[in-house]
């Protein structure tokens, strides 16, 4: 069947169906389409989009496609991107070169607490100053939007690029915030790698003097990709005080180690248990361990995090510790660390250390 006097709000009603890759808006709502041209059962779009991707371009086609198919179109489409970076001589300082610092935060397992400290540190680097932005590129387990308070708010654009939220000083953007509540990422290397280099590429972060980036844990595809698009400035590991922890967390350091990342040290949270009746710490998981991997890896002990009742009843609300309550003994320990961590990268910076990450993979 021929729809001979298809109109452009039936078009535009279709596409509004077409969800922009990784986002959770449509092409429609993301201002993407620019213009739709109808000659009779002719139809020719016209699209611009921020990505540089091959398969994001691909994608949108499929599905525009397949939206349309029913009406039996003639159909031509046209998609405008960026110049795409070439994986051999493509400059890192190409993508978001108006950040002059990228802090990547890491740990060799889950659940040691990497996103808490991502969070407060960033807003601790603000709370001294700095214009900073954080990242969540945990795929998996994107908990920072909750832990900010951004969980709840709708997304916006500007110019083809999505906008960053913006709380407690910082501006902030996770993958959390571009898929459903509760949506499992059952992703291959591929669409990993697509998907950070969207995090970092089609976001308006503006200028900033830190993007804090929160990682995923392990030492995969989401870390390598980092690190062939920007120049890092430096490597964080996150840890808790136990054995079985700090093997893992010797893998992370391995991997900044091999990527050439300047490491600004090692925190261990969970250091200890404080008592909310008594105030005495108890070394639980136990105790110096963190010093001797340190010395090993010839870096830094740039913190220790308590496990504190407050600091978990403030990330789940959405009102993260240094800002809410800078007098308390975690916030002046986070304060600390950013403190360390600036001083780290004045050094590196000094002395060359910074912008020489690169990875090679080799093929057999």
């Amino acid at each position: 069947m021929f729809f001979n006097k298809i109109t452009k709000k039936q078009i535009e009603e279709e596409l509004n169906k077409v969800i922009y890759p990784n986002f959770k808006k449509s092409i429609i709502e993301f201002g993407f389409v620019k213009d739709i041209q109808i000659k009779k059962d002719n139809v020719l779009l016209f699209l611009e989009i921020s990505s540089s991707l091959p398969q994001v371009s691909a994608d949108l086609k499929r599905d525009i496609i397949e939206k349309l198919d029913k009406f039996n179109l003639k159909l031509q489409i046209d998609i405008k991107q960026p110049n795409i970076p070439s994986k051999e001589n493509d400059k890192k300082e190409d993508i978001l070169k108006d950040v002059k610092d990228f802090i990547v935060v890491s740990s060799g397992k889950g659940g040691v607490g990497k996103s808490t400290i991502s969070t407060n540190v960033a807003i601790a680097l603000a709370m001294q100053g700095h214009k900073v932005g954080l990242l969540d590129c945990d795929i998996y387990g994107p908990n920072i939007p909750r832990m900010v308070g951004i969980d709840k708010i709708e997304l916006k654009t500007f110019n083809n690029k999505v906008i960053p939220f913006e709380a407690y000083g910082i501006k902030i953007m996770s993958m959390g915030c571009l898929i459903e509540d509760g949506q499992a990422l059952i992703w291959r290397g591929a669409m990993i790698q697509k998907a950070i280099y969207q995090l970092l590429n089609d976001i308006a972060w503006g200028e900033l003097d830190y993007l804090v980036i929160d990682m995923p844990p392990g030492t995969g595809d989401a870390q390598l990709t980092l690190a062939q698009l920007v120049n890092v400035s430096c490597g964080i590991s996150v840890t808790t005080p136990q054995m079985v922890a700090l093997d893992d967390a010797k893998r992370s350091l391995e991997m900044f180690k091999k990527l050439n990342i300047p490491l600004a040290g090692i925190v261990e949270n969970m250091s200890g248990f404080i008592c909310d009746s008594c105030g005495d710490k108890t070394d639980i998981f136990g105790k110096d361990n963190i010093e001797k991997i340190a010395k090993e890896y010839k870096t830094n002990v740039l913190g220790k995090i308590a496990l504190d009742a407050k600091i978990v009843q403030m990330g789940d609300s959405g009102k993260p510790i240094v800002y809410e309550i800078p007098n308390h003994i975690a916030s002046q320990e986070f304060m600390s660390m950013a403190s360390k961590i600036v001083e780290v990268i004045t050094k590196d910076r000094a002395n060359g250390l910074i912008g020489n990450n690169k990875i090679k993979i080799t093929k057999k």
